[in-house]
């Protein structure tokens, strides 16, 4: 069992669009804003997307990353990390854009290709801010999210060794443990490495404790000591698959961009809202907070003195 738990925030993501909640971060000043506010509420690795600040639609360009990230570092010490999943929209040169132009600490990487379907949420709202959202959404019926074997090692040698990047393993099923297991049997990921072990997305692994359970003695039996183990669910499942994964050892993730309720039915106010109550939950069953050092110093991060911003 960790001495603290790793809180990560995901601040805007790719997946909730405007019109489903006013508190989604857009513009360059509110995700730094909100990703200041986070970390002061104890999330020790802040994970970022970018938008389009005019009407919210998911971007990648590293102009639009520069508008914030140098803000967030001059505000906060926490671990800031780029994610290379962008939407199911992007070519992966578009999904990797910000990331090798500013070699973050971290990076987020998507293990394995699946059906990434969120269109069933298109049918949940009779008007839309903008012309995209609905489309957006509708499309993912008919879309498969590509992340094979020769883009996974790829990035890994873009980023990793090129670049000094380590990574938020992202593991939507069990097969994308065993897509892991392979890069580290070949010598391509060393230890110690993050396993994010995602619920709740349509093509992905469902929302059943069994399955939580399921994939936590997966990956023990796969990576014994070598991994770290953190936890997200999307939407009403975010706290209590995050209070469970911290009670297994695990680490927690929350944020607007995987859920945007603080409880039943009501929307949260800001990220900060959402790392407060998982924190405060923790923090009553007797665990410590991990400080971003901690982070750091358990995921051998090569320190925010050595990124290009």
């Amino acid at each position: 069992m960790p001495d603290s738990v790793i809180i990560s925030c995901a601040i805007t993501g790719s997946i909730h669009t405007p019109t489903m909640s006013e508190a989604l971060p857009i513009t360059p000043a509110q995700i730094a804003a909100e990703s200041i506010a986070a970390a002061k509420a104890g999330a020790a690795i802040i994970h970022l997307h970018a938008r389009d600040p005019k009407d919210g639609r998911p971007e990648s360009a590293p102009d639009r990353f520069a508008e914030f990230l140098p803000e967030i570092k001059d505000g906060t010490d926490a671990v800031l990390n780029i994610s290379t999943g962008g939407s199911t929209r992007m070519t992966l040169d578009e999904r990797l854009a910000a990331a090798k132009a500013f070699a973050p600490e971290m990076c987020s990487l998507n293990m394995g290709s699946f059906n990434f379907a969120i269109h069933g949420m298109a049918a949940r709202y009779d008007s839309w801010k903008h012309d995209w959202e609905k489309p957006y959404l509708e499309a993912t019926e008919g879309v498969i999210f590509p992340n094979t074997f020769r883009d996974i090692a790829y990035v890994i040698e873009t980023l990793g060794d090129g670049l000094g990047v380590r990574f938020e393993h992202e593991c939507y099923d069990i097969g994308h443990l065993y897509n892991l297991a392979h890069f580290v049997d070949r010598g391509l990921i060393k230890p110690p490495f993050m396993v994010q072990s995602i619920f709740g997305i349509l093509g992905g692994i469902g929302v059943d404790h069994r399955n939580l359970m399921f994939m936590k003695e997966t990956a023990d039996r796969l990576f014994g000591t070598d991994y770290i183990w953190s936890v997200i669910a999307a939407g009403r499942h975010q706290m209590p698959y995050a209070t469970q994964s911290a009670m297994l050892g695990g680490n927690v993730r929350v944020g607007l961009e995987d859920s945007l309720y603080i409880g039943r039915g009501q929307l949260a106010s800001s990220n900060a809202q959402q790392v407060e109550k998982i924190s405060t939950i923790l923090t009553e069953l007797g665990y410590a907070i991990a400080t971003p050092e901690e982070a750091r110093s358990r995921l051998k991060l090569k320190g925010s003195a050595n990124v290009n911003f």
